[in-house]
């Protein structure tokens, strides 16, 4: 089968590789239709480089039809038209009985001290091969997979593996008080969708911040009232004086550790990019930093005892913060990969309204085939040609 491969920093390539098979009775073989680009694979075609090794299959993003299934695979059959969580969970074990999914013990990759496994996404999350493919195996498919309608396209369904109930979870988590006001840093496709997912869910009002033109008018479109950072010196400033002198209720960072406005921070990234992998893997586990522009703007913008909500990825073992101030306004900060299957149920019935209240059909700037994938990568990470979001198709 044809899939996508990391090669190296910023290289990766459509090959010919092995088709997958049932390896355990609980795994299921999809065909994949659909597959899109998310904002944290930019990571890995930057960052976190050092965590993989040439040949490495990309994408935790897919959706498609079942194609075979294991002995143990009884709520599945061939045809079913799944969507895949990006996390890979038992749904039995002690966390997944808290709805903890992301910290499933069962596939947790101990070795590396981290969370349930991921599709896609370096050996610290097990090395699992990712959906950017034209099949995916899919271990414990007798839980992770979410069987949709066979009917609309595959957009209306296929944000249910990563970026919708990501932020679901992190409006969710930023608790924002009835009346009150919710800013979100990074207008991406997460930003777009906590947007869109606060004013769905009641939030009286809601302020999108970016830097990007294409984003701003895109949130604008949605209802959102929207801030251009390139036009305030003083970004945590502007949101105070804009929402009664005290902040929002609550700011989701939707961003994470690659910020704009983060000299030093990307100088370190940059810098551990040029080692030798092992090296680089020692330098990050104990003294990586994230750029953090955007969480202290986060910090320093929400009110007194408000919260922090944060949804973009951040990997730093060495982040300084600025802790007397947080502490001294009282504030909440809730973080975490989202536990995709914990809140399908809230999700689903609305992407099969015929209106649409969130907007699914309403994202997606660029469908191209896999074989461009290479040049989606360096589209979306330049935000060249209005780029937002990439699906991919096999």
């Amino acid at each position: 089968m044809k899939a996508l491969t990391w090669q190296g920093r910023r290289d990766v390539r459509v090959e010919e590789v092995p088709d997958p098979r049932i390896e355990e009775p609980t795994d299921a073989i999809v065909r994949i239709t659909s597959t899109a680009i998310c904002g944290s694979d930019l990571h890995l075609y930057e960052v976190l480089g050092p965590y993989l090794k040439p040949g490495d299959i990309l994408g935790h993003e897919p959706m498609g039809v079942v194609e075979e299934v294991g002995s143990g695979v009884t709520r599945l059959k061939p045809g079913d038209r799944v969507v895949v969580p990006f996390n890979i969970a038992c749904g039995q074990c002690w966390m997944c009985r808290r709805q903890l999914y992301a910290q499933c013990e069962t596939t947790q990759v101990r070795d590396e001290g981290k969370g349930a496994a991921l599709f896609g996404y370096t050996s610290l999350y097990g090395s699992v091969p990712g959906g950017q493919a034209e099949y995916l195996r899919v271990p414990h498919a007798d839980f992770g997979p979410i069987v949709v309608p066979a009917h609309g396209a595959d957009e209306r369904w296929l944000y249910l593996s990563d970026i919708l109930p990501t932020a679901w979870q992190a409006v969710k988590y930023a608790d924002t008080p009835p009346g009150g006001t919710l800013a979100v840093f990074g207008l991406g496709p997460v930003g777009q969708f906590c947007a869109r997912v606060a004013r769905h869910l009641g939030v009286d009002r809601v302020i999108g911040l970016d830097l990007v033109p294409e984003r701003l008018e895109l949130a604008r479109r949605h209802g959102v009232e929207v801030l251009d950072v390139r036009e305030l010196d003083d970004v945590p400033g502007a949101l105070v004086d804009l929402v009664d002198g005290r902040g929002p209720d609550a700011v989701i960072d939707a961003v994470g550790m690659e910020a704009h406005g983060s000299p030093t921070g990307k100088l370190a990234q940059a810098a551990a990019g040029l080692l030798p992998d092992r090296v680089a893997q020692n330098m990050i586990d104990r003294a990586g930093v994230d750029r953090l522009s955007v969480l202290h703007a986060a910090l320093k913008a929400v009110r007194r005892g408000g919260t922090v909500s944060l949804s973009g990825v951040y990997g730093g073992e060495q982040d300084p913060m600025p802790m007397m101030e947080m502490f001294d306004r009282g504030i909440q900060l809730r973080m975490g990969q989202c536990h995709v299957r914990r809140w399908v149920d809230e999700i689903l019935p609305l992407l099969d309204r015929d209106d649409d209240p969130l907007g699914v059909e309403d994202l997606r700037t660029h469908r191209m085939p896999l074989a461009r994938a290479p040049e989606a990568y360096e589209m979306f990470q330049q935000k060249r040609d209005g780029c937002v979001k990439v699906v991919l198709e096999p």
